[in-house]
C-alpha cells in the first residue's frame, strides 16, 4: 500500500520549492566540486544552472516516452510511469551534468522492465535501440547498479492508474446517477500523460494524482462530479475534502503549465552540457574509457586468482552493494 511504502516515506516532497532546492543542491555541488579554480564568472558561463538543467530533464522525459512508445513488444504504461518516476528521482539528487542523460534514461527503462515484470531480454530491448547495440547492452549493465543504489533500492513504484481504476468502479458502483462514467476516459487519459512531466508525482499521493484526472476530464467536459466528491467519498470528513480540493487546483494548475521546451533551445543545452558534463561518467570520453578498461582487467586478475588494485574501501562498497541487491 502506498501509505507505508518507500516513494511515501522517502521520495515524496513538501511542495514544489522542496523539489527545485534538492536539485539546486544537486547542481551547486557539482558546480563547486569540477569549478572549484573557476571565477564565478566564469562558472556562470561554462555550466548550465538548475533552471537549464530542469529544460534537459524534461526534454528528456519526453525522449523516454517516445521511446517506450515504440517498444516493440508494446510496453504498458505502468511501466512507462515507473520509468519516468526513476529518471525524476535520479536528477533530484544528482546533476545532469554529472551523469549523461542519455545513458541514465534508457538504464530506467530498463530497470523498470524488470520491477515490473515487462518480461523483454537484454537482445530485446537493445534492438529497439539504434546504433552500437552492443554497446548499448555494456552502457546499461554498467550503471544499472549505479541507478540503484541513487534509488536507495526503493524500487517499488505506485502509480496512479490503479487508484484510478478503483475510482471509476466506486463511480458506477456508489454514483449511478453519473451515466457511464468511461466517457472521461480521454481527458483522463491525457492529464495523466502530462501530469508525468511535472514534479506532482513527487509530491502527491497517486490517489489524489488520479482523483484530479478525474475532476479535470469532467470540467473540461463540461460535466460535473462534484456530488461524488463530497457526498460520497468524502461525506464524513471534511478537512480531507478541503486538502483533497486544494491538492488538486495545484496539480491542475502544474499540467497546465507544462512546456516542452523549444527545440532550438535544447540543441543549445545540450551542445554546453558536451563541454561541462563530468568526463570520468561519460562514456564517450578517454577517462571514462580507461577507467573501464583498467575495470576490466581488474577482473580479469582476480579470475587469475589476484586481487584488484581497489582500496578496502572501494571492496568494502562493493561487498555493501551486492549485500543490499538481497533486499529488492
Amino acid at each position: 500500500m502506498f501509505a507505508t511504502s518507500t516513494q511515501r516515506h522517502f521520495w515524496m516532497f513538501k511542495d514544489e520549492t522542496d523539489v527545485s532546492n534538492a536539485r539546486l543542491s544537486a547542481n551547486i555541488k557539482y558546480i563547486s566540486s569540477r569549478g572549484r579554480h573557476m571565477t564565478v564568472a566564469e562558472r556562470e558561463t561554462h555550466f548550465l544552472n538548475v533552471v537549464e538543467e530542469k529544460s534537459l530533464i524534461m526534454s528528456y522525459e519526453y525522449q523516454l516516452r517516445d521511446f517506450c512508445r515504440k517498444f516493440h513488444p508494446p510496453m504498458p504504461r505502468y511501466v512507462i510511469g515507473t520509468a519516468l518516476h526513476y529518471l525524476k528521482r535520479f536528477y533530484v539528487n544528482n546533476s545532469v551534468m554529472d551523469y549523461p542523460p542519455k545513458e541514465i534514461l534508457v538504464t530506467c527503462v530498463y530497470l523498470a522492465c524488470k520491477v515490473e515484470e515487462f518480461n523483454v531480454s537484454m537482445d530485446q530491448f537493445v534492438g529497439n535501440l539504434k546504433g552500437d547495440r552492443e554497446k548499448a547492452a555494456t552502457i546499461i549493465l554498467n550503471n544499472e547498479l549505479l541507478l540503484m543504489q541513487q534509488l536507495d533500492y526503493q524500487l517499488t513504484v505506485h502509480n496512479p492508474f490503479r487508484p484510478l481504476e478503483g475510482l471509476m468502479i466506486d463511480m458506477k458502483t456508489r454514483f449511478p446517477t453519473f451515466s457511464d462514467p468511461e466517457r472521461l476516459r480521454p481527458g483522463i487519459d491525457e492529464f495523466l500523460e502530462q501530469v508525468f512531466y511535472t514534479d506532482a508525482i513527487l509530491i502527491y499521493s497517486p490517489s489524489q494524482i488520479s482523483l484530479a484526472a478525474i475532476i479535470h476530464s469532467a470540467s473540461t467536459s463540461k460535466e460535473n462530479v462534484d456530488e461524488y466528491i463530497t457526498k460520497i467519498l468524502f461525506s464524513e470528513d471534511q478537512k480531507r475534502l478541503l486538502n483533497l480540493i486544494e491538492a488538486v487546483k495545484k496539480i491542475r494548475v502544474m499540467v497546465r503549465n507544462v512546456q516542452l521546451p523549444h527545440r532550438d533551445t535544447i540543441k543549445a543545452l545540450e551542445k554546453k552540457l558536451a563541454l561541462c558534463c563530468n568526463p570520468d561518467n561519460n562514456s564517450e570520453s578517454p577517462a571514462f574509457k580507461k577507467r573501464m578498461k583498467q575495470s576490466f582487467e581488474e577482473e580479469e586478475s582476480f579470475e587469475d586468482g589476484q586481487y584488484p588494485s581497489a582500496s578496502s574501501d572501494q571492496v568494502r562498497n562493493m561487498l555493501m552493494g551486492l549485500s543490499e541487491m538481497g533486499k529488492i
